[in-house]
């Protein structure tokens, strides 16, 4: 209610003030036509602003909002992939019996253009995936989730996730993922219907581990050229990558 009332004097106050303008202008002109003539102009002209205003200048502020804000996100995301995403991409493509396929698509080069980065995440997105539970260590997997459990927490702490939906997704399929593996004492006496419902969860954030991977990867060769150099040589699906500069 203040808020209205504030509100409400502001706009008293401008209309007054605009009222002995105008009464000033008639008292050392005495020339109402003028005045109604420049009046009716500046109310036509009203819409055209808002016009303007609305549909343009607010529109290119808000994607410039959207763009430093996707920034700050993918500085999050980067710091997710050094601690997490890396070697969790390690982990759960050796849940993959038939990896050559996804392997072979994502060996990146400097060469790739966006056209290129698209078409794979098509593929990815497209591929039928078998993941079977018994092939990798899912320990191993369950200890390197639940010792990275509070620096994911505090990733969903950062409100800017709110403006990207597939890395949230991500997130929330990986907590699954770790909840799943945490509440299970002995992972190696489960039944096979278990496995199964495992193999669903392991499935589903292998997926999207992949394809926003990609993402990150096109968006460091657009932006972040150096960076994108060091990603190239640590990549998790090239057997031969190497951090070392040789050449």
């Amino acid at each position: 209610m203040k808020k209205i009332n504030w509100q409400v004097k502001v706009a008293l106050a401008l209309i007054a003030t605009s009222i002995i303008v105008y009464l000033i202008h008639y008292t050392a002109f005495h020339d109402s036509h003028h005045i109604f003539i420049y009046l009716v102009g500046d109310i036509a002209f009203v819409p055209i602003e808002v016009l303007l205003v609305t549909l343009f200048i607010h529109r290119l502020l808000t994607i410039r909002e959207k763009r430093a804000l996707m920034q700050k996100m993918n500085m999050v995301i980067g710091a997710f992939f050094s601690e997490v995403g890396i070697d969790l991409l390690k982990f759960t493509i050796d849940f993959d019996p038939d990896p050559a396929d996804v392997i072979d698509k994502l060996i990146i080069s400097n060469d790739w253009s966006g056209a290129q980065f698209r078409l794979v995440t098509k593929a990815i997105q497209e591929k039928d995936y078998r993941i079977d539970s018994l092939k990798g260590d899912l320990p191993r997997l369950r200890d390197f989730l639940v010792k990275r459990r509070d620096f994911m927490l505090r990733l969903l702490e950062n409100p800017n996730l709110l403006e990207h939906d597939s890395f949230t997704n991500l997130l929330w399929a990986v907590f699954h993922l770790t909840e799943e593996l945490a509440h299970r004492d002995d992972l190696g006496k489960l039944p096979p219907s278990d496995y199964t419902h495992l193999a669903g969860d392991i499935k589903r954030t292998y997926v999207q581990l992949i394809l926003e991977w990609l993402a990150y990867m096109n968006h460091l060769k657009e932006s972040y050229p150096y960076l994108f150099s060091l990603a190239l040589r640590t990549n998790p699906f090239d057997r031969s990558a190497s951090p070392v500069v040789v050449r």
